[in-house]
């Protein structure tokens, strides 16, 4: 087996595990033809109950406007809460405040805050010098504007630019004291990276939850692209299981739900109850991981 099986199920006479609860990722699309399929994911995945869906912002700001007219149309077409992404790279603190104004007027009660990523890949983020210099001091600011819930991201791996994982959990613990209601991990690939992480957080003080997150790999290459840029490891396992299926698509889905229902499964038998899916605006793999988790244990 290329990886294990034998995560512990709940005995009979155990407590019943908390019910499941499951919130959803999108980006906004380029073109038309994306749109469409923006569009087809949600309809499929809203029916699923979310707590809420999330639209990313691109780095250096490049999705404001396509971020703001995907989140104003998932208002108007959805009933489910809707969260904007929102960073603080290259702007100053009153254009920040205008989108996030913004946000509000349209409808949006949800913001998730991060510090960003510079526009030109592999630079190092240098804070505006009218700008909010971190993501806790974006929080800051963004409680001065309106009673926003607000989720952060956390990095069961550390960041790439944290000069340790300590000082990694104290940026966490900031971003939490600053007033945010609750941080997202970064993707990850075993169980035991997030069960670890959750544990150092608890014990470091942070009391918010933790929403794992989830990406069920629909396209292998970019998925390792996207860890590498976030210093997340791909087991070697992972990389076998894999290998030789590019070409292979509809092997390659198989294999993508198999890894991710593992991993859901190992996180629900370590606690976890409540999922966030990078669902790249797919809908398909996200489908089947929701009812696999709302399957009995």
């Amino acid at each position: 087996m290329p990886f294990p099986l034998t995560a512990v199920r709940p005995l009979s006479h155990a407590p019943a595990p908390d019910p499941v609860g499951i919130s959803f990722e999108f980006f906004p699309p380029k073109t038309a033809k994306a749109e469409d399929g923006l569009r087809q994911a949600v309809d499929a995945l809203v029916p699923q109950a979310p707590r809420f869906l999330s639209v990313t912002y691109g780095a250096g700001g490049s999705t404001r406007d396509r971020t703001l007219a995907t989140v104003a149309a998932l208002v108007r077409d959805t009933s489910v809460p809707v969260a904007a992404h929102l960073t603080c790279v290259d702007a100053t603190r009153q254009e920040v405040d205008e989108v996030a104004r913004t946000y509000w007027a349209t409808g949006i009660r949800h913001i998730v805050a991060l510090r960003g990523d510079p526009a030109t890949a592999g630079s190092r983020f240098v804070p505006h010098p009218d700008g909010y210099e971190n993501a806790a001091a974006l929080v800051a600011g963004l409680r001065r504007i309106a009673p926003f819930e607000i989720s952060v991201a956390a990095y069961p791996e550390t960041h790439p630019d944290a000069a340790s994982p300590r000082a990694d959990l104290d940026n966490l613990k900031a971003k939490i004291d600053a007033g945010a209601t609750r941080a997202i991990t970064q993707f990850f690939f075993e169980a035991e990276t997030f069960l670890r992480f959750r544990d150092k957080a608890a014990a470091a003080g942070i009391d918010a939850e933790i929403l794992p997150g989830i990406l069920p790999v629909a396209n292998i290459a970019q998925a390792y692209k996207f860890a590498g840029m976030c210093g997340a490891h791909v087991p070697d396992w992972m990389r076998r299981l894999f290998d030789g299926l590019d070409d292979q698509p509809a092997t390659r889905a198989l294999v993508t739900t198999a890894v991710a229902a593992e991993l859901c499964r190992r996180l629900r038998a370590g606690g976890v109850s409540q999922f966030h899916f990078y669902t790249l605006n797919r809908a398909e793999a996200c489908q089947a991981l929701c009812r696999l988790l709302a399957s009995p244990q």
